[in-house]
């Protein structure tokens, strides 16, 4: 059975979300007040009305408490994103993702009971900060405000030797929980596992260890 979904706000974010979703064949449910952006997702999501998310019946009528994860994503309007946040939760709302402004809305949104708090803006900076540093840091995903994990290509300093050789664990505090080679993944590498050339490492650590590993290990000298 399909998990059904609820993106409401459809801009840049929600929209997003909603294609991606959409494209991967799942029911989508697209809300937003404003016409032209709902009239743009009719053809994508499952389906797509105007409606008013702080309006407790509004939502109640379009059966939003059936639906299995609703993601608020509406824009500029902290008021609003609150509202509809408190709303949702009276209502029952399965899995609840919002998206923050900033981070006191953040605060606000974790202490009336969002299920997942998620801030864009900042993360997609963080991410993009990581990869300016090298073109070695391929992706950075934070987990918690001081956990991370990241994926990077095997630098020269890594190549041809072991993780044993590597000792990341001790060295570094983190833990290499896969290695992508080619189209193959190994999960839990072996410490006598070589690191190759075309090897991708993904990494998981605190992000005070995690930056002390790619400044050693990762970013190539000049």
């Amino acid at each position: 059975m399909k998990r059904e979904f609820a993106v409401i706000g459809l801009g840049r974010f929600g929209g997003s979300i909603c294609r991606e979703l959409s494209e991967e064949g799942m029911d989508v449910l697209a809300i937003d007040t404003d016409e032209d952006k709902v009239n743009e997702f009719k053809d994508i999501a499952s389906h797509a009305v105007i409606a008013d998310a702080t309006d407790e019946n509004a939502l109640k009528e379009l059966g939003i408490r059936n639906i299995d994860h609703v993601i608020v994503a509406i824009g500029d309007n902290i008021h609003a994103s609150i509202l509809a946040t408190l709303i949702l939760k009276e209502l029952g709302t399965k899995t609840l993702t919002v998206k923050a402004q900033n981070d006191y809305h953040e605060k606000v949104l974790n202490k009336i009971g969002a299920d997942h708090v998620v801030h864009p803006e900042r993360d997609m900076g963080r991410r993009i900060a990581h990869n300016i540093i090298s073109n070695n840091i391929l992706d950075y995903i934070e987990l918690s405000d001081d956990h991370s994990v990241v994926e990077v290509k095997a630098g020269s300093k890594m190549r041809d030797k072991s993780l044993i050789d590597l000792d990341i664990r001790a060295q570094y505090g983190c833990n290499v929980v896969a290695i992508k080679r080619n189209r193959d993944i190994i999960v839990s590498p072996r410490a006598t596992e070589n690191i190759k050339e075309s090897d991708v490492l993904i990494v998981i650590g605190a992000d005070i260890d995690i930056s002390r590993f790619e400044k050693h290990l990762v970013v190539e000298e000049d």
